[in-house]
């Protein structure tokens, strides 16, 4: 007897999210039909999401182990995205805030000389 069904098993929780997902961007008109066809698309669509992170998450403690037995240090792809993304990106915003600031100033100075 296998042990697993060929057939995957969908979780009561993602139907339900899936099918609010799809009852809140129902458009008028819309048959039950569509929103059902809706609802399946994107319960796959978190399904393959889960599948995705699961697989991320058994790579990582894999190589976790790995590491650990063999005494390497490992960094963590995660961590690493996090700290490259909000080292450098925070000076560009703020920059661009305040040059729009000073050339907003600048237009009502030189807007209000005009009217004097």
């Amino acid at each position: 007897m296998a042990r697993y069904s060929k057939k995957e098993r969908v979780s009561e929780e993602t139907k339900n999210e899936a099918l609010a997902l799809a009852k809140g961007t129902q458009q008028p008109g819309q048959s039950k039909e569509q929103t059902r066809l809706i609802a399946q698309g994107v319960q796959k669509g978190i399904d393959l999401y889960k599948k995705q992170q699961k697989a991320k998450a058994r790579e990582l403690d894999r190589r976790l182990k790995k590491a650990q037995s063999s005494g390497e240090p490992v960094q963590e792809e995660a961590s690493t995205e996090q700290e490259q993304q909000g080292g450098s990106g925070g000076a560009l915003p703020w920059s661009l805030l305040i040059l729009s600031w000073l050339g907003f100033a600048a237009y009502l100075w030189l807007d209000g000389r005009a009217l004097i």
